[in-house]
């Protein structure tokens, strides 16, 4: 039964590159195109790397109830369409979001069978490497962006995994472990009731076939 996989991470967790890896090597996993209102990137395609919608639009559509969850990051609104999710699962695949804390709420809220990831960088000194540091991002900024990597540490307690990011390829192998291991709950699995109960007729026949054999 296929569920919505939510990863979620400080700026410069690298939730994006782990989200890319995954699609990219399984065929079980869709990808929830996210909107936004903020303005299309030359190298962006609409419907590929997001919807773009005007505010008006997506303040209509988010009155409408048609979105899962929705936040406003740098003055721009982002959220996920329940339509494209909704897509995702009805294909038979899991749906990836990478989405932040307070949207992993609301899509726990909706989707009490997703299953959320949250990624952590290994070290302070890491995590300003990856950020660019101070030569590659304005103080403010920069500061801005610690100070909430430790409010939203704060939060990691509230997923059902956290994986450290150490090395790309083995947090990406990480998640796909636990993604494995998901997916074979008896409770994703419903056919499985019946499956047991045919193993058991069988194994019921063979045992009886035995104290036959031994009776005669």
């Amino acid at each position: 039964m296929p569920f919505p996989l939510v990863l979620s991470a400080p700026s410069g967790g690298g939730k994006t590159t782990i989200a890319r890896a995954l699609l990219a090597a399984r065929e079980d996993l869709g990808y929830s195109i996210s909107a936004t209102t903020r303005h299309r990137r030359p190298e962006e395609k609409e419907g590929k790397d997001y919807f773009f919608l005007s505010r008006d639009e997506f303040r209509r559509r988010v009155n409408a109830g048609e979105f899962v969850e929705w936040a406003e990051y740098g003055g721009q609104l982002y959220g996920t369409l329940k339509s494209e999710l909704e897509a995702v699962l009805a294909s038979g695949r899991h749906a990836v979001l990478d989405i932040e804390i307070q949207g992993a709420r609301a899509v726990r809220k909706l989707y009490a069978e997703a299953v959320l990831v949250f990624i952590v960088p290994p070290s302070a000194d890491e995590l300003m490497k990856r950020l660019g540091g101070s030569a590659g991002t304005r103080g403010a900024t920069l500061r801005r962006r610690l100070r909430r990597a430790i409010e939203e540490l704060g939060e990691a307690l509230e997923y059902d995994y956290v994986v450290v990011n150490a090395e790309r390829t083995e947090a990406v192998a990480e998640v796909a472990a636990i993604l494995d291991a998901e997916s074979r709950r008896p409770r994703r699995n419903p056919e499985l009731e019946n499956d047991l109960a045919e193993l058991g007729r069988e194994i019921r026949a063979l045992a009886d076939s035995l104290g036959q054999s031994a009776e005669a």
